[in-house]
C-alpha cells in the first residue's frame, strides 16, 4: 500500500524542506496504542529516574543545537539567531520543569480543620496518560514543547502533531528524544495536515490535548475533543497592546515596540499589535519609533510570513487602514511576498480589523490617548486577551496597570519577557483561549489531582456519618461550629 506524502517547504525560496508521511487514521491509532503501554512504564519510573531522562534530553537538544536552528530556519525562514533563541527558551523550560516536578505534583499532607481533626489528608497530582499535542509553526520549537516537557516531567507519554508547515522539526524533538529514552516510545511524532490532527484529538486514550493555533480552529479541536469529553488547553490568538505612559524611558520603548512587533515578522501570538501611547509624549515618542523602523528589513532582520495564506489578511488589514489612518511606514505596497515591509499607521479607528482581528504580520497600529487610563481601556476592549506590555517611570502605576491588563501575562518596561521565565504561566483568556503551560500552573495542567483523607482515631461523642447518630452528636456539633464560626466580624 502506498503511503502518501507532503513536502515541507522553505517559505523564502520554496525549496523542499523534506517529505513526510500522512499518516492515516490506522497510523494514529497505533501511535496512540504504543504510547498508551509506554505511559504505563513512564508513569512507574521513579521520579528521579524521569528527572535523569529528561534532563539529559535537554543535553541532547542543547548538542544538537545548531542542527536545530538550522531546521527551524529552513522550514520558517526565520533568521538562524531567532531560531536559536526559541530553542534556548525551550531548553531552559525543560530544565526548569524535570527539575521541579516533583516538588510541585508530590505528596504532600494538607490540613483537615477542626472538623477532621480525626483525619489525616494528603494530596498529590497523578499523570493523566497520553497527552496529544497540536502544535503550531511559528514557533515550532518553543511554543508546543511548553506542552510537551510539562507533560513528560508529570509522567504523561506524548503524542505529537506538528504543523504540516513545520513537520521536520517536530519530527527531530522526537527522534532525539529517543536517544536519552530508547526503552520505550514515551515522546512521538505523527505527521499530516489537519485530519491527522483531528483524529488524534478524538481518539479516546488520549487524556488531554493541549493546541496551539487560531482561535476558529481551537473551536474545532474543542469539538472533536467533546466526543469523549477530553479536556483540552488552548492557547489562541492575541491582539496584543503596549502602552506608553508619560514618564516612560521613549527610547526603551520604541526599541521594544518595534522588536515586539517586527521580529519573525510579527508572527508570534504574544507579539505587539496594538500601540497607544499618552498625549505628552506621543510626538517624540513616534520620533523614534520611526527612526528605528527605517532601519529594520525584511529579508535581514527578519523572515517571509511562513503560511501563504497569512498574507491576503495581512494585505486586507494594511488597505483598510490606510484608507482612515495616517501611515508613518509602509502601507499596501508593503506586501510583496513572501515578505511584508514594516508598517506603521497611526489614528486607525478602534473597529477597524486591523484593530480587531489578529494580523499575525510586522503591523502596528498607533493611537495617541490622553493619559494612561485612557490606554488601558483602550488595550481591554478586545475579544482577545492574551498579553500586553507596559512602560512606565513610575514602577507602582506600572505594575497596578499590569494587573488591571485584562490579558494571562503582561511585561513591564520590556517586551515579552515573561516567555522566558519558566516559573511563570503562560496562556490568555477569552479569544485567546483557556488553560496555561509553563511553571507550576503547567505541570498540574498536565496532571489529575488525587486527594485522600484517611481517619487516624474515632472522634468520641461526635459519630456524624453513621445512622446511629443522635441528637447529642448534633448538638455538640453545633456548639463546635458556633464557636468556632459564630463570631461576627466588624
Amino acid at each position: 500500500m502506498t503511503t502518501l506524502t507532503f513536502d515541507s517547504l522553505n517559505p523564502a525560496t520554496g525549496e523542499v524542506v523534506g517529505s513526510h508521511p500522512k499518516q492515516s487514521a490506522d497510523a494514529v491509532r497505533e501511535a496512540v496504542g504504543r504510547a498508551e503501554q509506554a505511559a504505563t512504564w513512564w508513569a512507574g519510573l521513579a521520579p528521579t529516574e524521569r528527572r535523569r531522562r529528561l534532563l539529559d534530553y535537554k543535553a541532547v537538544l542543547t548538542q544538537h543545537l545548531k542542527e536545530l536552528s538550522g531546521l527551524v530556519h529552513d522550514e520558517t525562514g526565520k533568521p538562524v539567531g531567532d531560531a536559536t533563541l526559541e530553542i534556548v527558551l525551550a531548553i531552559t523550560h525543560l530544565d526548569w520543569a524535570a527539575r521541579n516536578a516533583v516538588k510541585v505534583l508530590g505528596r504532600r499532607r494538607v490540613s483537615t480543620g477542626m472538623i477532621g481533626l480525626n483525619l489525616a489528608a494528603t494530596l498529590e497530582y497523578l499523570p493523566l496518560g497520553v497527552v496529544g499535542v497540536i502544535g503550531p509553526w511559528n514557533y515550532p520549537v518553543f511554543t508546543p514543547m511548553g506542552s510537551i516537557a510539562y507533560a513528560l516531567a508529570a509522567g504523561n507519554a506524548v503524542v505529537f502533531k506538528p504543523s504540516e508547515l513545520t513537520p521536520g522539526v517536530g519530527v527531530r524533538l522526537a527522534e532525539l528524544f529517543a536517544e536519552s529514552v530508547p526503552e520505550q516510545p514515551v515522546f512521538q511524532t505523527v505527521t499530516g495536515l489537519g485530519e491527522t490532527g483531528a483524529l488524534l484529538a478524538k481518539d479516546p486514550r488520549v487524556k488531554k490535548v493541549a493546541f496551539t493555533g487560531s482561535t476558529a480552529t481551537a473551536k474545532r479541536v474543542m469539538a472533536a475533543c467533546a466526543e469523549n469529553l477530553t479536556p483540552i488547553v488552548a492557547e489562541c490568538g492575541g491582539k496584543d497592546a503596549f502602552i506608553v505612559d508619560a514618564d516612560a524611558d521613549l527610547k526603551a520603548a520604541a526599541d521594544a515596540c518595534l522588536w515586539g512587533a517586527m521580529s519573525n515578522a510579527g508572527q508570534t501570538c504574544v507579539g505587539v499589535e496594538r500601540v497607544y501611547v499618552v498625549d505628552a509624549v506621543y510626538e517624540t515618542f513616534m520620533r523614534e519609533l520611526s527612526d528605528r523602523v527605517a532601519t529594520v528589513k525584511a529579508g535581514e532582520d527578519y523572515g517571509p510570513i511562513t503560511m501563504p495564506g497569512q498574507l491576503d489578511i495581512i494585505r486586507r488589514h494594511i488597505d483598510d487602514a490606510t484608507k482612515s489612518g495616517k501611515v508613518v511606514t509602509g502601507g499596501p505596497d508593503s506586501v510583496r511576498a513572501p515578505y511584508v515591509d514594516p508598517v506603521i499607521i497611526e489614528d486607525v479607528p478602534e473597529d477597524s480589523p486591523a484593530v480587531r482581528e489578529e494580523t499575525f504580520g510586522p503591523t502596528i497600529t498607533v493611537r495617541r490617548t490622553r493619559d494612561a487610563q485612557q490606554a488601558l481601556e483602550l488595550a481591554n476592549a478586545s475579544a482577545y486577551g492574551l498579553a500586553g506590555t507596559i512602560f512606565s517611570g513610575n514602577a507602582r502605576r506600572a505594575m497596578e496597570l499590569a494587573r488591571l491588563m485584562r490579558t494571562g501575562m503582561t511585561a513591564v518596561n520590556s517586551v515579552i519577557s515573561f516567555a522566558g521565565v519558566p516559573a511563570l504561566p503562560f496562556g490568555g483568556i477569552g479569544d485567546s483561549g483557556f488553560g496555561r503551560i509553563h511553571g507550576a500552573d503547567g505541570l498540574r495542567e498536565f496532571a489529575r489531582p488525587k486527594a485522600i483523607s484517611r481517619q487516624r482515631f474515632a472522634m468520641p461523642g461526635m459519630n456524624l456519618t453513621s445512622f446511629s447518630r443522635g441528637p447529642a452528636d448534633l448538638e455538640r456539633l453545633i456548639r463546635l461550629v458556633t464557636f468556632l464560626h459564630g463570631r461576627r466580624k466588624r
